[in-house]
Parts: structure tokens; sequence; C-alpha cells
């Protein structure tokens, strides 16, 4: 049964059609790179922990889970402008009232990586339900009317001072339609490790487990697509207040 059934928004028609271009008089820092995502419980967090150490045991320079690396699934990674965040916002708290993201059910089946570089960044996968898939439809037609092109500069800048890789400003700008539909492939990113340690992790045997969801928010991406600073809700409050 659908999780969905109140939701009078059209599925979004994923098609070809280039991003938005931001006009060259926009100051930088107007235009921000996002993620809507989602929150898993602890079983989830506990598993993306350990995951982390091992891979951070064979490539110390990686990244830790912490404040600025914060665990989740990404439902749509987009650039969009500051000036248009509120909306966005009001938006996203429509699409979310009156309906419970806990009541989501995952599983989780393996690992998977994507080059950086030299590097793998490694994320545990998780099963695309038919859910899953319908949240990320709905979120895709929330989020999408918003999206423009942007560069490394829509990314919170690293504390190292480390250049956002170009491959995860285009992994951004392509999310639709390279990640979506049935290229959706939601995941939760465990960190950063040499490829050759990446790879066997993928191959060794996983063991599967569920979990469950824990909440939504919207997050301004750092380096490596991880969820950086925390933009919607900042309290429940403030995300009721803006719902109405």
């Amino acid at each position: 049964m659908s999780i969905l059934p109140f939701l009078a928004l059209a599925p979004f028609v994923v098609g070809q059609a280039p991003l938005v271009e931001p006009s060259m008089n926009e100051e930088v820092g107007e235009i921000i790179a996002i993620d809507v995502l989602l929150h898993p419980d602890s079983t989830m967090l506990a598993a993306a922990a350990a995951a982390n150490e091992s891979l951070r045991g064979d490539y110390p320079a990686g990244f830790a889970l912490d404040a600025l690396h914060t665990p989740h699934i990404s439902m749509i990674q987009r650039c969009v402008r500051r000036s248009e965040m509120k909306q966005l916002e009001k938006n996203l708290a429509k699409l979310f009232a009156g309906y419970d993201v806990t009541k989501l059910h995952l599983k989780a089946v393996g690992y998977y990586s994507l080059p950086v570089g030299e590097l793998g960044l490694a994320g545990i996968v998780v099963e695309p339900s038919a859910e899953l898939r319908e949240l990320q439809d709905q979120v895709i037609a929330t989020v999408e009317p918003f999206a423009v092109s942007g560069t490394g500069a829509a990314f919170v800048p690293s504390p190292d001072g480390v250049v956002t890789a170009p491959s995860i400003v285009e992994y951004v700008n392509t999310y639709i339609p390279q990640r979506s539909g049935k290229n959706f492939n939601p995941h939760c990113t465990v960190g950063l490790g040499r490829t050759t340690f990446v790879q066997q992790m993928i191959v060794a045997p996983f063991s599967t487990f569920e979990f469950k969801v824990t909440g939504v928010s919207v997050f301004h991406l750092g380096n490596y697509g991880t969820a950086a600073v925390e933009l919607w809700p900042k309290s429940p409050a403030e995300a009721d207040h803006t719902a109405k």
C-alpha cells in the first residue's frame, strides 16, 4: 500500500532539459547545494560508524562521521538559490505534513562506492522499495522547479581548505536523471577509503539488516556530498509554523 495516498502532486517527469544557469550578477553564496534527506535510526547509525572506523583504519585521512558529516539517506541533491529557500522549505513542509516518515521500513543490502579521484566514497546500499521510490518522486516534484546549475562555491567549505571535488559537483548537477527513477540508488555514505580496500568491502559477505527512519531534513552539502549544515527544520515549532 502506498504511504503517500494524500498527496496531490503529480510525479515529476524526468527529462534531459538543462538546468537553469545562474545570472553572472548573482553573488557568491547565493547558489547553495542542498540535500533533502532521511535520518536513519540507531541500527543504521551503528553500522555506518563501524564501517567508517574500518575505512579510517585503512585510510586515516578520510573523514569521520561527525557534525559536518551526518549519516543519511538522500532523496535528492540539487543546487538552488538561497533566496528561494523559504518557499522551498514551505513546499517541503506541506509535502511532509500529516505523514510520518518513521513508518518507512528499510533494508540494508550491501556496500557500494563512488570514485573520487584515486579514492572510493563508500556507502551502505538501501533496497529501493516501492515506498521509497514513490517518496523520491514526490520530493523531486517539489524540489526540481527550484533547481539551478551550481559550482564548487555552492558547497560548505571544508575546514581543511580542500576544494570540493569536481566529480561531486557533477554528481549534484546530474542527480536528475542519473540518480532518480530507475537509476535511484539509495544509500548511507560511510566514509572515504583507498579503492582497493573499498572494493574488498563490496565483495565481502554482507549481513543484511532492517532499519527505520527517524526524521527528514534539508542540509547544506559539504565536500563528498556530506550533510554538513542543517537548514530545515531547525526545530519542531519552526517546522510547524512553516507548514501553516
